[in-house]
């Protein structure tokens, strides 16, 4: 799993060039083995300073299946440095006049064609112009703005916009030669859309995680970015590596498994082993290793506020892509990307399931844990519900000098309205410190939840203390805590659980001879938040989760004065979650002069 080299300005871009209503497979395979690459094409770049008004061309993209078909266009002309300084946008109309054509069924360019090449002549002839990239910003139309193929091959580090604007002039020039408005092209235009779909997960489920992210402030989520599409299994019976070929379906993958997070544009051309397509960026991550993968399109669907989208079914890897640039992206068949992969298993009763996904770059590691997780648990529960979760989770990987690490953590969540949830923050949270560590890698994270339907807790309601034999309440307004110096404290926190009963968690420590009054909180340990976005190297991390407090333990905070520092003892666990707290003034008898406590 490669870690981005995207800048700050790269990743907010990210969020902005996607591509591409798409609907990929759930897949619980891991991606498939090395594998030749396709036939190439090695197509010649054709100046498009060379193309006049009215000059037809050829575009090659698929609409059903993996088979490129051919669209014919007109040249309406060129906008002067249209997509960069120095870089200029060509304008083809793609309309159609036959309305049962596919073009005209979907009313226009849609997601998806972004890669699409557009030749002169004969596409077997392999002048190539260059690649559908942009569309008109406003509704559904044939109009497209291309990248010329030579700024694709050559990956200029030019910033690409989002949008092209067109003056009055060029806005009237294009709709004459156009079925479009002057409104519709003054407009602009925009990158093809290829917003990141994922698969295997609700779009409802999203949308809470998304809400519920914002509130925790989890860094890692970035599910607004995407969009939930479902779609059947696929495997490499439908598209494989020799469907990927000037005019065909290509995916590229964050994440592939139970979850995948992959967009799908088209195949520009094939050369020398490397394969190039989009005409724009895919998450702008620059040097990368991403999923390459074959498709199948089930079909394009009409869209009459904004531009038709492709849906389509995502084969196993066979590749990596390796550039992710402004002008396109560009992979190597045969060697698959590096991977974390994350492995769930979740048990409610009966019911039970494993599953699986790889993330191949470690920005998206935390969120792919995640979703995996919760994904599972949806697929087992088959319902919202309240519940118990019983977690064992194991971390893998290396440390930033190379070594070995582990981490093996329990834990206990209880959430009376939706149990899926319960357990995830944390599992993200902990990945996601992981991952943020320059060079360390992340290998594995197995997790292995048991689900019920209890929904019970303890609550820290109080606290007693051992003075005479005898258990006191202690308040306060009675002076708190008495402690004797040189002597042993016997407190115990009083537990209630939900239906009134009374449990204990016991503390007995020493107190130093020169101690001084200070304080005792007691807290349930689902009240405690472990600190992980501070961690600077795997040993924090791993430091910080081995200390941390389980959810079903008590937590004893002891803070006095000359007494060694601070203490802080865990009692547990107890039969359930453990959440509230309470805090107690101390004060030390018996040094310095204070008062003494009798029986204590």
């Amino acid at each position: 799993m490669k870690r981005s080299s995207s800048t700050r300005q790269g990743k907010a871009l990210a969020s902005t060039t996607a591509a591409l209503g798409l609907m990929i497979s759930g897949l619980a395979l891991s991606s498939g083995p090395a594998q030749s690459a396709p036939a190439p094409d090695c197509a010649t770049p054709v100046d498009v300073s060379t193309l006049a008004e009215g000059d037809t061309l050829t575009a090659l993209s698929v609409v059903r299946g993996t088979t490129p078909q051919a669209f014919t266009g007109t040249v309406i002309g060129v906008i002067d440095d249209g997509i960069a300084v120095g870089l200029d946008m060509l304008v083809v109309d793609f309309e159609d006049p036959d309305a049962g054509s596919a073009m005209s069924r979907a009313g226009g360019i849609w997601q998806g064609m972004s890669g699409s090449p557009v030749y002169v002549g004969d596409p077997a002839d392999g002048n190539l112009v260059g690649a559908i990239a942009y569309g008109l910003s406003w509704g559904p139309s044939p109009i497209a703005g291309v990248t010329p193929f030579s700024e694709m091959d050559d990956y200029l580090d030019t910033a690409a916009p989002r949008r092209v604007r067109v003056d009055g002039t060029e806005a009237r020039d294009i709709a004459r030669s156009s079925g479009s408005t002057r409104a519709q092209v003054e407009e602009g235009f925009s990158q093809l859309r290829l917003p990141v779909g994922v698969s295997g997960i609700a779009g409802s489920r999203l949308q809470q995680a998304r809400e519920a992210a914002v509130e925790r402030k989890a860094r890692y989520f970035r599910s607004d970015e995407m969009s939930a599409v479902r779609g059947g299994r696929d495997d490499a019976s439908r598209a494989g590596v020799d469907d990927l070929v000037a005019g065909g379906n290509m995916g590229a993958s964050f994440s592939y498994g139970d979850i995948t997070y992959a967009g799908v544009g088209t195949v520009t051309s094939v050369c020398g082993g490397e394969v190039v397509g989009f005409g724009h960026p895919m998450g702008f991550l620059g040097e990368t290793t991403l999923g390459l993968h074959p498709a199948d399109a089930l079909f394009v669907q009409p869209e009459s506020l904004g531009a038709p989208f492709k849906v389509a079914n995502i084969s196993p890897a066979v590749g990596t892509v390796t550039d992710d640039r402004l002008a396109g992206i560009t992979g190597t068949f045969g060697a698959l990307p590096e991977a974390m992969t994350v492995t769930s298993a979740v048990q409610y009763g009966a019911r039970e399931r494993t599953g699986a996904s790889d993330a191949y770059v470690s920005e998206w590691a935390a969120e792919v844990t995640f979703a995996q997780h919760v994904a599972n648990h949806d697929r087992v529960i088959d319902g919202i519900i309240g519940g118990t979760d019983s977690l064992q989770m194991l971390v893998r990987g290396t440390d930033e000098d190379g070594a070995p690490f582990t981490i093996d953590m329990s834990d206990v969540f209880v959430d009376t309205r939706d149990v899926t949830f319960a357990p995830v923050w944390d599992i993200g949270d902990i990945v996601w410190a992981l991952s943020n560590i320059p060079d360390a890698d992340v290998d594995s994270v197995d997790l292995d939840s048991v689900v019920t339907d209890e929904t019970g807790t303890l609550r820290v309601t109080g606290l007693e203390q051992k003075r005479g034999g005898e258990w006191v309440k202690v308040s306060n307004r009675r002076r708190g805590v008495v402690a004797q110096a040189g002597r042993t404290l016997r407190v115990r926190a009083v537990l209630k659980a939900d239906d009134d009963s009374i449990s204990y968690a016991p503390l007995t420590t020493p107190i130093a001879k020169n101690a001084r009054s200070g304080y005792l909180s007691v807290m349930g340990g689902a009240w405690s938040w472990t600190n992980l976005y501070r961690a600077k190297s795997v040993a924090d991390v791993v430091e910080a989760v081995e200390s941390s407090p389980r959810n079903d333990d008590v937590v004893f905070d002891l803070r006095l004065r000359r007494n060694g520092g601070r203490l802080e003892q865990l009692a547990g666990p107890q039969s359930t979650v453990v959440e509230g707290q309470k805090s107690f003034s101390v004060q030390v008898t018996g040094s310095g002069g204070a008062r003494g406590c009798r029986g204590c």
